[in-house]
């Protein structure tokens, strides 16, 4: 199993520690590219598909509703 496959399937499960680092790396190995925003704001694109977040601080780990965000447009752009 890849990282990219092993990362997916921890991001499908919800877990309350995901970083935003692994978020980037699930993410820019799907095709996303990362644009930054203001402040702490980034965005993923991939075409139309837009994955709007801010970075944590001064934590690392994503909050509930970032993660459910991320799986959300993953489902809208059919990569789940």
């Amino acid at each position: 199993m890849s990282k990219k496959q092993k990362l997916l399937k921890r991001l499908q499960s919800s877990p309350s520690d995901f970083t935003f680092d692994e978020a980037c790396t699930l993410l820019t190995a799907l095709g996303f590219s990362l644009s930054q925003g203001k402040g702490s704001r980034v965005k993923f694109v991939l075409g139309t598909t837009i994955v709007a977040i801010h970075k944590p601080h001064p934590q690392k780990e994503l909050k509930g509703y970032q993660i459910t965000e991320i799986i959300n447009k993953l489902r809208e752009a059919r990569l789940v």
